[in-house]
């Protein structure tokens, strides 16, 4: 999967960035690096949903893909 991050100063120094791919999903940073490590686990943290927070009935299917 290929996801594009946008990159922003900080005001404050640093950066920060957001995936418009993935709503709420931000982090930020002192340096480029450290924000590229924190984008990765960002992004691993959004996807990994807890299943026990979804709510089904007995008529839903749950269908799990790899992408």
């Amino acid at each position: 999967m290929t996801l594009k991050a946008i990159i922003h100063p900080a005001e404050e120094g640093g950066f920060w960035a957001e995936v418009p791919a993935l709503p709420g999903c931000l982090t930020q940073a002192d340096n480029l690096d450290d924000l590229k490590t924190n984008l990765h686990e960002a992004i691993q943290l959004w996807l990994s949903v807890d299943d026990e927070v979804m709510k089904t009935n007995a008529n839903d299917k749950v269908l799990e893909l790899t992408v």
